[in-house]
């Protein structure tokens, strides 16, 4: 087994991470304990891939990988919980229904 991740793949995974965050909006109301739930989520979200950018671009592609499924997963856990508005994209994330 290779611990190589190349470089094409990175740029794959960054790619549709930056999609998701660019397509997704928070649907908590505001003032709502939800809405701070979702800004957090979005933060972490928005914390680990510019940690994963960080990564690609000094040539650390298995801790970038790392860090661009962990940005999606907080990306798809707000989804699939009602936090963020996914607008049905099965694609991009990973919905409930």
């Amino acid at each position: 087994m290779s611990d190589v991740i190349s470089n094409d793949k990175i740029a794959k995974y960054l790619d549709i991470t930056k999609a998701a965050l660019d397509k997704l909006r928070i649907s908590a109301p505001e003032r709502s304990f939800g809405r701070k739930m979702a800004e957090d989520f979005l933060n972490m979200a928005t914390s680990y891939y510019n940690d994963a950018i960080h990564f690609a671009e000094t040539g650390d592609n298995v801790n970038a990988f790392a860090a661009v499924n962990y940005a999606h997963g907080w990306i798809d856990c707000g989804a699939r919980i009602g936090l963020f508005d996914a607008f049905g994209d099965d694609r991009l994330f990973t919905l409930y229904e």
